[in-house]
């Protein structure tokens, strides 16, 4: 059986994330979504349990999904799940210097290789920090983020308020 996984932080999780999965589930036999806490990026909007109960019901549609939540080094999670590959998701070529270094680093420490797949144009300019921005001043992100991720965010801010 290949498996994949699905690195991120997923904060908030959107369609363009969804996408990724969607295409990653043709491919591969198993797909591990999984929400990685990652203290390069500042404090997270959801804690981890949030992030992988998001990544839950958004994919409850794909049967070869399962989701995880994990504070620890990428390449250990795909040891430990028996991953054949990582897959990371592409939106602009800006993204990809990053990709392509994580992915050299992350052949090196395990021999995993990373596919690279694209976002469609339309959720190119989809970015979870924007996202956040947007929901924070009350505005819709509804057409961006799975309606269980717009739900919460709405909650979120709204407590906030």
């Amino acid at each position: 059986m290949k498996i994949a996984l699905y690195p991120g932080s997923f904060d908030p999780f959107h369609n363009g994330h969804l996408e990724v999965i969607e295409r990653a589930a043709k491919l591969f036999d198993e797909v591990v979504v999984a929400a990685v806490r990652n203290p390069q990026k500042s404090e997270p909007l959801f804690d981890l349990e949030e992030r992988k109960e998001m990544l839950a019901e958004s994919c409850a549609h794909l049967p070869s999904v399962r989701t995880v939540s994990v504070s620890t080094l990428v390449v250990t999670v795909a040891r430990d799940v028996g991953a054949v590959a990582i897959v990371r998701g592409l939106r602009a070529v800006s993204d990809f210097e990053n990709e392509l270094q994580m992915a050299q680093m992350n052949r090196s420490l395990s021999g995993v290789e990373t596919i690279f797949i694209p976002t469609s144009s339309s959720h190119s300019f989809i970015a979870s920090k924007l996202l956040r921005e947007v929901a924070r001043y009350g505005g819709d992100v509804g057409a961006f983020v799975p309606s269980q991720v717009n739900e919460r965010l709405k909650r979120r801010f709204s407590q906030e308020s």
